[in-house]
């Protein structure tokens, strides 16, 4: 190289990133605005031509719950540890709609978004970080309703929250983790592998019944307790149920292996993302 070019300060330098893990959060919150943008298409799709519009936030876990407490409480007669029915339900599926909702739409992020992808350059992060975010503020909505059920049946002396209240944004933090490594997982492997995408809805449904969102972990017999026990997402509702009802199982050791799977779960799917983002136009 001659000197009088080797000697000169560039103002931007282009150059292929070979890096096996390279999350330039720099980079990211350069995009913050898009990100935002982002954020405010997905909330106005989710309500465009509605009648209702955001009230189906509220609506449709109040009908869910009301579900569950016929058929599960009412019919099947399933124990829920001392808490009332329809605060037992709204407790599981408020958190479970926040993960299920990050966790499709993260899954989804390179088929659905490719023609976008081959007309312009941005971190491709910024989409799944959006969908975290435009999550966050639906669980929010749902979250109010919820607080507004623990007020009525605390007043009836039926629960006794406590201070493990405190642990709910890092109960939140665990969910979108899990949710987000998982789905980047799930995206990047359907750019090869579209049997993957036929699989998705199944897998969620499959994965909420061995979850406790309609019954307690006290319920399962002990020859299959095993499945739901080494499910990540259980210590967190349980632990969120135990916080607001004083009901329910909480165990540190538990919520420190949903913190742990989280780390290597959302590692390795920023990781496996990073890999086929670059290639992925090729494939997909």
């Amino acid at each position: 190289m001659d000197k009088e070019y080797s000697d000169q300060t560039w103002d931007l330098v282009i150059e292929s990133k070979n890096k096996f893990f390279n999350l330039n959060l720099k980079e990211i919150w350069e995009y913050k605005d898009l990100v935002w943008i982002f954020v405010k298409r997905d909330l106005i799709s989710m309500n465009k031509q509605t009648i209702l519009g955001p009230l189906w936030f509220f609506l449709a876990p109040l009908f869910t719950v009301v579900i569950y407490t016929f058929v599960f409480s009412e019919i099947a007669n399933i124990s829920t540890d001392g808490i009332p029915g329809p605060l037992f339900y709204l407790a599981g599926t408020t958190l479970w709609n926040y993960f299920q909702s990050c966790f499709i739409g993260t899954s989804s992020t390179f088929t659905s978004n490719a023609n976008l992808f081959g007309k312009v350059y941005f971190p491709r992060i910024v989409i799944p970080l959006s969908l975290i975010i435009s999550g966050l503020l639906k669980f929010s909505i749902q979250f109010i309703m919820f607080l507004g059920f623990v007020f009525y049946y605390y007043n009836q002396n039926l629960i006794n929250p406590n201070y493990y209240i405190f642990c709910l944004p890092f109960l939140i933090l665990l969910m979108a983790g899990i949710a987000l490594g998982t789905g980047l997982i799930i995206t990047s492997l359907t750019t090869k592998y579209r049997d993957l995408t036929y699989f998705i809805s199944f897998g969620i449904s499959l994965l909420m019944y061995i979850t406790p969102v309609i019954y307690p972990i006290s319920t399962i017999p002990n020859s299959i307790r095993f499945l739901v026990e080494y499910n990540p997402i259980s210590p967190i509702i349980e632990t969120f149920r135990f916080s607001f009802t004083g009901h329910g199982t909480f165990y540190f050791f538990d919520l420190l292996y949903s913190f742990i799977f989280m780390l290597i779960i959302l590692l390795s799917g920023l990781t496996l993302f990073n890999k086929m983002e670059k290639t992925f136009m090729d494939t997909v």
